[in-house]
């Protein structure tokens, strides 16, 4: 029997592996797996780059990942929720969190991210104020730095996850924008608000996602990524800050979670 290369972009570990049950222990039962198989390595490798094989070494078989059987898949226009067990479990070197708030809805809004590396939090971020802003464009905003972070990190090398408590973001930038692209960002009923920046966060999605994930977990649940993503929001609307900024304090998180929540 030929060798064959196993990629894996989304897995409890990610990368090359060369027999099918080390890869089949890596995403069988994971959420959102995604996995192909190779008869090279250099197609492989190609792949897990993000780059298409030339023409002479292209595979004969569709250049898609394989997922997982329809049982152990989500269906595609739904979101699932993982828990904080599910997070803490999952082999991921950087795992960002992400919230925006808004005071009320419409009103003052701002966002925030914290970023853990190997499960300890190492920077949170804070700002985008916007006098007359609503959640969901709070929710877009940190959503669109979470992914440029995620590119920065893919470029050193690690493995991202992208958490966020807003289904709708989520669901923008992976799902529906699609078919808003296909149909010339139109959608049939009404228009499709916060249009320019969904558009530049599917972009950039697009040439990332091969490389993360981006979930959802539920807010205020005792997550701590996504509570202290919580406080940094509402730390934004109380400072006005417009920049996106570094919180230049020492991180306690028991005394930042004794922050305004919002």
């Amino acid at each position: 029997m030929a060798k064959k290369f196993y990629v894996v972009w989304r897995g409890r570990e990610t990368g090359i592996f060369t027999d099918w049950n080390t890869c089949q222990n890596q995403v069988d039962r994971f959420p959102t797996a995604k996995f192909k198989s190779f008869s090279t390595r250099e197609e492989a490798e190609a792949a897990f780059r993000g780059k298409q094989p030339t023409a002479t070494s292209r595979p004969k078989t569709d250049s898609a990942p394989e997922r997982l059987p329809a049982k152990n898949k989500s269906n595609a226009q739904t979101v699932k929720t993982f828990t904080a067990a599910e997070i803490a479990a999952m082999r991921i070197e950087t795992k960002i969190f992400t919230d925006g708030g808004c005071e009320p809805n419409p009103g003052e809004a701002g966002s925030g991210v914290a970023v853990y590396r190997n499960d300890v939090v190492a920077e949170l971020w804070y700002g985008l104020f916007n006098p007359q802003g609503t959640n969901n464009t709070a929710e877009l905003n940190a959503l669109n730095q979470a992914l440029i972070m995620a590119k920065e990190e893919i470029g050193k090398d690690k493995s991202v996850a992208i958490f966020c408590d807003s289904k709708y973001s989520i669901q923008c930038v992976t799902q529906w924008a699609v078919n808003w692209e296909k149909n010339g960002w139109r959608k049939k009923n009404g228009e499709i608000k916060n249009l320019d920046l969904i558009k530049e966060m599917f972009a950039l999605y697009q040439s990332l996602k091969y490389k993360i994930q981006v979930l959802h977990v539920n807010g205020h649940v005792g997550v701590e990524g996504n509570e202290l993503a919580d406080r940094m929001s509402i730390l934004a609307i109380e400072t006005q800050e417009v920049d996106f900024t570094l919180y230049g304090e020492e991180i306690d998180i028991t005394s930042i979670l004794a922050f305004r929540s919002g």
